[in-house]
């Protein structure tokens, strides 16, 4: 006969909470915070299995086992390949395997099938040779056999990456650009956990040199350009003057780096002296020579009344109140580094022109009044978007104006119309234009330099 016991609830005698409650079609095993058990030897069914793995983490195998019906296993290759067999296929059976150390495409694993049981419809074992790969499979039936439901590579490794404060902060991709337009401090507080990404791109372009002053001024040279980049870490467009690691490459540590941004030269207050040079702009290792000035011409007597054009990252232009006897341009990549940090300014007649970053300036036409336009300067796209920086200031001329080399050039000033020659662009290294006419004052007859800038590039994420 059988007996049957009929309630809704079933509680505990210590505190009359639930054990079982009955609500509805809903039947609760346990209050809050209660564990639920079989016992030792007991079996459960009913259930279902959800299609995961009860991973075996304090068992990590390293040499031939027999998987078991519902487990996962980390497999560490290490110290050589082996093989995993499956057990006995049963429908819905499910054995998940992964790469424990990123090692199994130089120690492949094998695995193999229980007797003539199939893998993904195919007879024979197959080899997980992929780093950091982990499979799933599934037993379906004799057809198919083991069927792989999931494949993955997860050879990535965690890692924290280099940060760093100082300057104007942005970012482009992956990467973060730290901008300096004046003195500063690159402060690096944590370096990366992969040693190739501590080496930083970077640009840091010199102040360039003043124009000139008096008639028929040279160009002011442009500041020193010089670049780097962390190829292949980081791939941006870079100028022709790129330095790529490990040449002239700047590995930081977790410290403080000064950086100086310099002014660009100060047009010379009489037309018996040379344009200023610029400054110098330094981070780490790496210092960009401040421009030369042009050289000045006094409008009354000759002889020592023509002085000559500064060396420095790029030549200032020369002149000469003579046409047929130019006086000397300034040269550049002084001091010399590789790559070149700029060129030679352009010879007198008259306006000679500043040399640029990738090009030399331009000679003044022999026995011609006019001047001649600056070198060109050099285009990057270390901060995300192309830019030109340090190009050369324009020559004085007669009538006709002279324009800066791109990257922020001056152009030179003419004798008539009365026009003084014009400042190189700020935060370009672009040298000044060199002055042209007798009736504008010496103080205002050239274009200052403009001044250098330093961007620091690298992997953020």
């Amino acid at each position: 006969m059988t007996s049957t016991v009929k309630v809704d609830n079933v509680q505990k005698v210590s505190d009359a909470s639930n054990i079982i409650k009955k609500c509805g079609t809903t039947i609760t095993l346990g209050a809050s915070g209660d564990t639920i058990a079989l016992a030792s030897g007991a079996s459960q069914s009913g259930f279902g299995r959800t299609g995961t793995v009860d991973w075996q983490t304090s068992s990590i195998k390293t040499s031939t086992f027999t998987a078991a019906n519902g487990e996962g296993y980390f497999c560490n290759t290490t110290s050589g390949s082996f093989t995993v067999n499956l057990p006995a296929g049963s429908a819905g059976a499910i054995v998940s395997l992964q790469d424990y150390n990123n090692t199994f495409d130089s120690n492949a694993l094998t695995v193999a099938p229980n007797g003539s049981e199939k893998i993904n419809g195919g007879a024979g074992t197959i080899n997980l040779n992929t780093e950091g790969e982990g499979i799933t499979l599934v037993y379906i039936d004799s057809t198919v056999g083991w069927r792989s439901i999931q494949d993955n590579d997860f050879a990535d490794q965690g890692s924290v990456f280099l940060t760093a404060t100082g300057g104007t902060i942005t970012t482009c991709g992956d990467f973060k650009i730290h901008t300096f337009t004046g003195p500063g401090t690159f402060s690096v507080s944590q370096i990366s956990g992969t040693a190739a990404e501590n080496t930083v791109g970077y640009q840091i372009v010199a102040g360039g040199g003043s124009g000139g002053t008096g008639h028929y001024g040279g160009g002011g040279g442009a500041g020193g350009f010089r670049e780097g980049r962390n190829a292949p870490i980081d791939n941006f467009t870079a100028s022709p003057l790129v330095a790529n690691a490990p040449t002239n490459a700047i590995t930081v540590t977790a410290t403080s780096y000064p950086i100086t941004v310099g002014g660009g030269g100060a047009a010379s207050p009489n037309d018996t002296a040379s344009g200023g040079n610029g400054n110098n702009s330094v981070f780490s290792t790496i210092t960009s020579a401040g421009g030369g000035g042009g050289a000045s011409r006094n409008c009354g007597s000759p002889g020592p009344a023509v002085t000559i054009g500064n060396n420095g990252g790029s030549g200032g232009g020369g002149t000469n109140h003579d046409p047929m006897n130019p006086s000397s341009k300034g040269t550049g990549n002084t001091p010399p580094v590789s790559p070149a940090q700029g060129f030679p300014g352009g010879a007198g007649g008259y306006g000679g022109a500043g040399g640029g970053a990738t090009a030399a300036g331009a000679d003044a036409p022999p026995g011609s009044p006019y001047g001649n336009v600056g070198g060109a300067g050099a285009t990057s796209s270390i901060t995300g978007s192309p830019v030109g920086r340090s190009g050369g200031g324009g020559g004085g001329s007669d009538t006709s104006l002279r324009s800066g080399g791109a990257g922020g050039g001056g152009t030179g000033g003419r004798n008539s119309p009365a026009t003084a020659g014009t400042a190189g662009t700020v935060n370009t290294g672009g040298g000044g234009g060199g002055g042209s006419s007798p009736t504008v004052t010496p103080t205002s007859a050239a274009g200052a330099g403009g001044s250098g800038i330093v961007i620091i590039r690298y992997k953020f994420q």
